[in-house]
């Protein structure tokens, strides 16, 4: 018997209900959900084989499965790429794995950057949520020996939210730590010149 997720059972036994009496959803399905977590990191155009597997290997111990090399579809002479020439690689976590990963994150990754005041209010219009993280040796699966370079990571959050506004909920009650003094509110008019 698997055991549920830690925080997909907060998600249905807490976060669905609260968020149905708070929005007025007339169904428990209208409510926003994690749809999918996407892990996306470049590597460099003149990165040779040996890199590409280091970073390779790093994103697949974060995510928990393998990463996909991403390709160049064709050549660009001013950006030094060749056709079909390896220029990152990514993973995306579905179901349990996506619970499990955002968990971590949540709870293990993100305390653990130096001076961290919480992440951005900034969605991406259509409920979905994006964090670069600079350095990924944040994450404890990463041993520090084995680091030859410091890479970076883009986090990306999809929801089924069809407003920021409901995205952004979601997340909060979920646990994520968003800045406290950052609003959403369009910036203040200058007064008018007497």
């Amino acid at each position: 018997m698997s055991t549920i997720p830690t925080l997909k059972k907060i998600y249905h036994e807490k976060v669905v209900a609260d968020l149905v009496k708070t929005r007025g959803y007339k169904n428990k399905h209208q409510v926003p959900r994690l749809v999918k977590i996407v892990l996306n990191s470049g590597i460099d155009a003149e990165a040779d084989k040996n890199q590409i597997a280091d970073v390779q290997r790093d994103l697949g111990t974060i995510a928990g499965q393998k990463p996909v090399l991403s390709r160049t579809r064709k050549a660009i002479s001013n950006f030094k790429l060749k056709e079909n020439q390896v220029v990152g690689c990514h993973v995306t976590l579905r179901g349990d794995a996506m619970w499990e990963f955002f968990y971590r994150l949540l709870a293990v990754a993100l305390p653990t950057i130096r001076d961290f005041r919480g992440v951005s209010t900034r969605l991406d219009g259509q409920g979905n949520y994006t964090i670069g993280i600079t350095d990924f040796s944040i994450f404890p699966e990463i041993t520090l020996e084995n680091i030859k370079k410091s890479m970076g990571l883009d986090i990306t959050i999809v929801t089924s939210a069809d407003t920021d506004d409901e995205g952004r909920e979601l997340l909060r009650m979920l646990g994520m730590p968003f800045r406290r003094n950052e609003t959403n509110a369009p910036a203040p008019k200058a007064p008018a010149a007497a």
